[in-house]
């Protein structure tokens, strides 16, 4: 939680005044015992009306004070708290953009929107309560025995008495709890983890009918977090009757040694009076307090998740200026030199040794079969992640060397799954260019062959994509993520099997546009089509991560095995397509 204050620096008035007003508040809360006594001893004893009118104005004026300071101390908690969770999620979130995908992978999504929402949530509702009531209450308690001293010694010693045994309990209980509520917020990760997965393919589970297996799965996260969540519940349950015996027990042997000194002349009935009101005031306290260590368990361990993102390094670095270029222009636009790439430390190579060059304006198709590496070269290239070993160059320079916008405004990616964002098509291009206008948009829509299909919708550029593009078919889709990423002119375009959804006429006309592009980018195409990347100037042929072949695809039928068979497979795919169209027919 220490490493988390920083963000409350701007509130630092507000996070001082707070207890400062709930002190206040104890002031006058603690003269209320006293002024009873007072009306008891002096004003009913003696039947003075004189006293009591005035003890019961002191008394009105202390409840008008008391809850002014209290009101002013929620307003000034309230906003010190609400404004640190602002400040500390807008921190969260703009570190975790800067993260690259191999702490996303090590994270998830679920574990990250749990640190952004309920973690921050239960954070600031934490500190509100320590603002207001941290302080107030263990005040409370240390001025009531210090009062209790003050009627009587023999009285004060028994309050003494029960303070280490009530100390105990509840710090006791807030040690047990503290590593508990960490497994909770884990197992609420997981939960939320299956719904979302859940969510997300809704699609695919109903198609096959797993809807039972998804419930099962879903029943032992989520009984697993119940399991939990009793446990410890039950444990900080344990607080409340346990501090309600020792103060009930308290309560009795000063009422006993007050009635003693009441008989022995030692007291008066007032004293008791406020005795006993003082250690009323010791055990609502404690009681809140109690509850408040509850709430500040759960707190500390969000405020240990959220800090554990926040500590997280990036394992990609960039320049914090950027890099310019010396004045010799390079004819190479992407060089791999001996690249080897693995995703974790603990596992195999996805890529080993992987040496190519591409010259300016060249179109290169990237083929191989699934998981071979096809899209971890491109990830390379936009420097998603840092190889494990070897240079990745880009314009003859190394990739390290550029911030991330230079990157950004070289390249242009439209990745395997097309995913668009809930706004207009409009809003959607100008993802890739925020300057783009009407014209640039539309001339993108037309290369990306999507022009037909956004014409026909209701207000064309105006028309309403849902979230993921749900309104939308996956090969509209495709296109309007190829046309979002031409809208920026890159020069180096990668299309990482982002026309698989088209059919072969439209996937033909794409790449006639692609060669008539009249910026001339580097293109490459990933694709398990070798019709996608037969003309390409040349050819990548991955297997199992190493570079099998490389040259056009006539090179490649003659002296690549690997070429040859994929090519071999896929022809005889579409002549038996063919012949079982012909007999149908």
């Amino acid at each position: 939680m220490k490493k988390l204050l920083v963000y409350l620096k701007e509130y630092r008035i507000q996070s001082v005044v707070a207890p400062l007003f709930k002190l206040l508040e104890v002031v006058f809360d603690l003269a209320v015992p006293f002024i009873i006594k007072h009306i008891i001893n002096q004003g009913i004893s003696s039947s003075d009306s004189s006293v009591l009118i005035r003890d019961f104005g002191i008394l009105i004026l202390l409840a008008v004070l008391g809850l002014a300071c209290s009101v002013t101390a929620q307003y000034f908690a309230a906003n010190a708290s609400v404004g640190f969770a602002s400040n500390l999620r807008e921190a969260l979130f703009g570190h975790i953009q800067k993260l690259s995908y191999k702490e996303y992978d090590e994270i998830g999504s679920s574990t990250l929107i749990t640190r952004l929402t309920s973690d921050i949530n239960q954070i600031q509702t934490g500190l509100n309560l320590a603002l207001r009531l941290l302080l107030r209450s263990p005040f409370i308690v240390a001025g009531s025995i210090v009062m209790a001293f003050t009627i009587d010694t023999k009285c004060g010693l028994i309050f003494l008495a029960v303070l280490p045994v009530l100390s105990v309990i509840v710090f006791g209980i807030m040690l047990v709890c503290i590593p508990l509520y960490k497994k909770v917020q884990s197992a609420l990760d997981t939960v939320l983890q299956k719904a979302r997965d859940n969510l997300t393919g809704v699609r695919v589970i109903r198609a096959f009918r797993k809807e039972q297996d998804e419930i099962r799965e879903f029943d032992e996260a989520n009984q697993s977090l119940t399991g939990l969540s009793l446990r410890v519940g039950r444990i900080s349950s344990l607080m409340n009757p346990l501090t309600y015996v020792f103060i009930n027990i308290a309560a009795v042997l000063l009422i006993r040694q007050g009635a003693v000194q009441v008989s022995l002349g030692n007291l008066l009935q007032g004293d008791v009076v406020a005795l006993y009101n003082y250690m009323a005031q010791i055990l609502v306290e404690l009681i809140k307090f109690a509850n408040l260590m509850i709430t500040i368990d759960k707190s500390l361990a969000c405020a240990s998740r959220v800090s554990s993102v926040l500590e997280m390094t990036p394992s990609v670095k960039y320049p914090d200026k950027p890099f310019q270029p010396f004045l010799r222009p390079s004819s190479e636009a992407v060089c791999f030199e001996d690249v080897s790439f693995a995703y974790r430390e603990d596992t195999d190579s996805v890529l080993s040794g992987i040496d190519f060059t591409v010259q300016r304006g060249m179109t290169v198709g990237i083929i191989g079969a699934t998981g071979s590496g096809k899209s971890t070269v491109a990830d390379l290239i936009c420097r998603h992640y840092e190889p494990t070993d070897g240079m990745v160059y880009l314009y003859g320079y190394n990739v390290c060397m550029y911030t991330p916008e230079q990157i950004n405004h070289m390249i242009g990616i439209v990745p395997q799954k097309a995913v668009l964002f809930a706004g207009t098509v409009r809003e959607n291009m100008k993802v890739g260019n925020e300057d783009a206008d009407d014209e640039m948009i539309w001339k993108a829509l037309e290369l990306a062959e999507a022009k037909e299909f956004i014409d026909a919708k209701e207000g064309k550029l105006d028309f309403m994509i849902e979230q993921g593009g749900r309104n939308l078919s996956g090969g509209q889709r495709q296109r309007l993520a190829i046309a979002r990423a031409l809208v920026k002119e890159p020069g180096i375009l990668i299309l990482d099997d982002s026309s698989s959804a088209l059919d072969y006429a439209t996937d033909a006309r794409l790449r006639k546009n692609l060669r008539s592009l009249d910026f001339s980018p580097t293109v490459f195409i990933i694709s398990q089509r070798i019709s996608s990347i037969r003309d390409a100037d040349v050819i990548l042929v991955l297997d199992d991560g190493k570079l099998a072949g490389t040259g056009s695809h006539r090179k490649l039928l003659a002296s690549c095995p690997v070429y040859r068979q994929i090519y071999k497979s896929q022809t005889a795919s579409e002549a038996k397509t063919k012949k079982t169209a012909e007999v149908s027919l």
